[in-house]
Parts: structure tokens; C-alpha cells; sequence
């Protein structure tokens, strides 16, 4: 065994003493504490053993870092599907999800048979001043070329600092055009709005940010001065909508109810047990609301379509939702790492747990149309999606209802 295993080794050992000794002196007697400690010491015994091998027998050669690191990502992504370990990378990527910004130039891409093209310019942005387009074909950074083999890296190239100069030469119609820019603090919208009819919105969520309430009241705002006052309804469409941050789904219900509860949550420390609830004022001031799910609607998504299907605030139409009833924390570790561990089961107002089982909508359509994400780029198709059909003709009912009773 090398002197850096060796050493290793003892780093292992002592951080599973210590773990035993931690919980042991809590839950052990004084006697029984030996056995305790033996079985830590053959635990990270077994795992000096197969790391040596692994070193002396694998295939390839392969770094004791690396085989320390896929150690612990194994220990946190075995505990179930949605626990994970970071590295620098990935931790960085959660937050850019998580608070809606980066520093970049502005574009959304996509690699398309080992080429990254340009997706859409977000608007406004450094691409979009320059002139790039949807479908320009990136071929260097920097003058980095891209190949298949360095994608990730060009991607990360496109970041940093803002202010910071940027070139990137793109490849279209056979032309090879350079794009010279300066980096600027990009707010990725996660909102798309706008009015079917004179008197009904429609909203898309592409995923839950710190941004997104925020953005949703402000695009309900701007409908209604758009109709010279109040919506006659509202459709919310969570379709592939894979979730995203708690709290923002918590606002996002707030928007909507006047009072009770939106979720509650249960695990084993004070901090993973909680209960969020509504402050009075809905932004639609009781104007019809319709939610639009599916299979790809999960976790922050479905709290809103519980909470507000529970409340009878809202309609659901659509698919019986994914179902992941977790709450996860982000754990931020040395060096820019951090885990993802989950820490609470959440519960809808009347108290279902919906892990593995969804939320049921109120009307069952089938049907998702289009592009699997529906990305916030992509048309709404207004004659072929039977969902949205199908919430607009239920506005339209509750409207003449509603009419008519007066």
C-alpha cells in the first residue's frame, strides 16, 4: 500500500470513528462502545482493502482523489433518487437554477449531433445586442475550437466575470461570423406570458427560482393593464415543470390564497419540520384559475397544484402528476462542493403525502403537445394542445355562468 493510501487510510478511519463514537455515545452504553469501535475499524479496513485493489487490479490507472470522490458520490446517491453529491461544477449549476442569474453573454444552447447551437439569444442579453440567432452553430470560444471531446468545457468558457471580454464565433449559412461581447449578470427568466382572449392569461413556469413569484405577479400585472383591470381567469400552466425551490412554490400559491395552509413538512431535525401558510391577498381577487399538469409536473409544482386543488382555489387539468413528495437541502461543503440530501417528506394541506403517486387532476386530459420541456421559446399551439383546450373552454363556461347568474 502507497504512503498517500496509507494516509488516506488513517483520514477514513478517523472519520469513521468518529461518526461511531458521535452516535454511539448517544445511543450506546459504556460497554458496549468496543464493539462499536471494531466495527468501525473494519469497515474502513474493507475500504482500504478494496481501494487497493482497485488501484493494483483496475483496467486503467485511476487517482486516489477520484476514487475518494466517486466513494462518497456512491455513499449519498444510494440513500435514494434524489440525494447527491456536487462537485464545484454542479454546485455552481444548482445555484444558477436555484437563483435565476449567472454572468454570461446570454444564450440558451443545445448540443445537437456534437455541435453546440445557439437554442434562442435571451432578450435583451450581450448574444441578443450582437445579433446572434437561434440555430447559429458555435465553433470557438476565445479562439477555442469546439470539439466533441470539450464541449463542457466551451460552455463553461462562456461564463465569468462580469464586464470581462468574450469572443465567440458562430458558423452560419457557411458563413464563420465573430460575435465580440462583454459579459453582463444574465437574469434567466423562468415566466412566459400572455393573453389568449381579451379578459383570460395564460402563464408558463419552466421551474421554480427565487425570481419566479416575483416574475409571475409582475407578467399578472402587466395582463391585467393590458385588459384595463381585472382577469376573468387565469390558466397556470406547470406542464414539465420539474420543480425547483420550496419557497418559491410557497409564494407562488400565496399569490392566490387569502389564508391556510400551502404544505407542511416532516422530518427528524426542527429545521426539516415546518409549515408554510397564506397571507391575505390574491393578486386574481377571485378570478377563475386554472392549472395545467402532467406527468413531467413535480415537487415545486406539485405543492401548487396541491395546495390550490385542496383550497378550491384552482382546477387541475391535465395528467396525473410525477410524485416527489421530498424536500431536499443543499449542503454546502469545503471547496465548493456540496450535497443535495433529502431531509423532509412534504404533505399537501389535507395532509396526502403525494411521493409516488402524484396529484390526480380534477379532469383528466391527455395529450401534452409539442416540445417534451415546453420550453418558455416554444409556440403555444392553440388548435392541436387538447389540455389547453380544454382549460380555455372552461373559462370561457364559468364566464357565462357567471354572467348569467347576475
Amino acid at each position: 500500500m502507497s504512503l498517500k493510501t496509507r494516509a488516506i487510510l488513517v483520514v477514513v478511519i478517523g472519520m469513521v470513528m468518529g461518526l461511531s463514537l458521535s452516535i454511539g455515545g448517544g445511543l450506546l452504553s459504556r460497554a458496549d462502545r468496543p464493539d462499536a469501535d471494531e466495527l468501525a475499524w473494519e469497515q474502513a479496513r474493507l475500504f482500504a482493502e478494496v481501494m487497493a485493489r482497485v488501484k493494483q487490479e483496475y483496467i486503467e490507472p485511476i487517482d486516489d482523489n477520484e476514487l475518494l470522490e466517486s466513494a462518497i458520490r456512491g455513499m449519498i446517491n444510494n440513500l435514494d433518487a434524489h440525494s447527491q453529491y456536487l462537485d464545484a461544477d454542479e454546485y455552481r449549476d444548482i445555484r444558477i437554477s436555484t437563483t435565476g442569474n449567472y454572468s454570461g453573454v446570454g444564450i440558451e444552447v443545445g448540443q445537437v449531433d456534437g455541435a453546440i447551437r445557439v437554442i434562442t439569444p435571451i432578450a435583451g442579453s450581450p448574444a441578443a445586442r450582437s445579433g446572434m440567432r437561434s440555430g447559429d452553430q458555435i465553433i470557438a470560444v476565445d479562439g477555442v475550437s469546439v470539439e466533441e471531446s470539450n464541449i463542457h468545457d466551451i460552455v463553461d468558457r462562456m461564463r465569468g466575470r462580469p464586464g470581462s471580454k468574450i469572443s465567440i464565433t458562430v458558423l452560419r449559412d457557411g458563413d464563420a461570423i465573430i460575435h465580440d461581447m462583454r459579459r453582463e449578470i444574465i437574469r434567466v427568466a423562468s415566466v412566459h406570458y400572455e393573453i389568449l382572449s381579451p379578459s383570460f392569461g395564460y402563464v408558463r413556469l419552466s421551474q421554480f427560482s427565487e425570481a419566479t413569484a416575483r416574475e409571475l405577479s409582475r407578467a399578472i400585472d402587466a395582463m391585467q393593464d393590458t385588459n384595463d383591470g381585472m382577469l376573468d381567469g387565469l390558466i397556470l400552466d406547470l406542464r414539465n415543470n420539474p420543480g425547483g425551490v420550496l419557497d418559491a412554490a410557497v409564494d407562488v400559491s400565496d399569490l392566490f390564497l387569502d389564508s391556510g395552509i400551502i404544505v407542511t413538512a416532516d422530518g427528524r431535525t426542527s429545521d426539516a419540520r415546518f409549515t408554510r401558510s397564506a397571507h391575505r391577498g390574491d393578486v386574481l381577487d377571485g378570478a377563475e384559475l386554472v392549472i395545467l399538469v402532467n406527468k413531467g409536473s413535480a415537487s415545486a409544482s406539485e405543492i401548487v397544484a396541491g395546495a390550490l386543488q385542496d383550497h378550491g382555489r384552482a382546477v387541475v387539468i391535465g395528467t396525473t402528476t410525477f410524485g416527489k413528495g421530498l424536500v431536499q437541502t443543499v449542503m454546502p461543503l469545503s471547496q465548493g462542493r456540496a450535497i443535495k440530501l433529502t431531509t423532509s417528506r412534504y404533505y399537501t394541506p389535507s395532509g396526502d403525502s403525494i411521493h409516488e403517486t402524484g396529484i390526480t387532476p380534477d379532469v383528466y386530459v391527455e395529450g401534452t403537445p409539442g416540445h417534451p420541456d415546453l420550453s418558455l421559446g416554444a409556440q403555444i399551439d392553440r388548435e392541436n394542445d387538447a389540455q389547453l383546450i380544454e382549460a380555455l373552454a372552461r373559462l370561457q363556461r364559468r364566464r357565462v355562468m357567471h354572467s348569467n347568474a347576475q
